[in-house]
């Protein structure tokens, strides 16, 4: 089960508890309910995202805010450890990431590059 927030995930576990203990009981049995937390919702940090949001505009002159998305990112792990943003690199018309569709735009990898380096370029400047 994934939440938009860490608070609706306890209730979520609360809740699916209460409702499978509470069905059972009225059966006249019990229920025991394995509930495994797998990924988190996957938080951006303002500054971390306001930095690389700044980067990607001196690059490309823009960059739009992507839409929240519910779907199950290794990267969520590590923003509930350490300030970061996840940051997606427009690739044009073709299907989401992880999609059997989807087709990387070769076009788009001079960009990346760019931002990649303006990012260190910028946290890490020569003397």
């Amino acid at each position: 089960m994934r939440t938009l927030s860490n608070d609706l995930r306890d209730l979520a576990e609360k809740r699916v508890t209460e409702i499978c203990e509470g069905i059972a009981a009225t059966f006249g049995a019990t229920a025991k309910v394995k509930y495994v937390r797998n990924y988190p919702v996957m938080v951006n940090h303002d500054e971390q995202t306001e930095f690389a949001a700044d980067v990607a505009r001196g690059i490309s002159g823009q960059c739009d805010e992507a839409p929240l998305v519910m779907g199950g990112e290794d990267f969520a792990f590590m923003l509930e450890e350490r300030p970061g943003a996840y940051i997606l690199v427009g690739n044009g018309d073709t299907a989401m990431v992880h999609h059997p569709m989807y087709n990387f735009n070769d076009d788009i990898i001079p960009a990346g590059c760019s931002w990649w380096a303006g990012i260190a370029e910028q946290r890490m400047p020569i003397g």
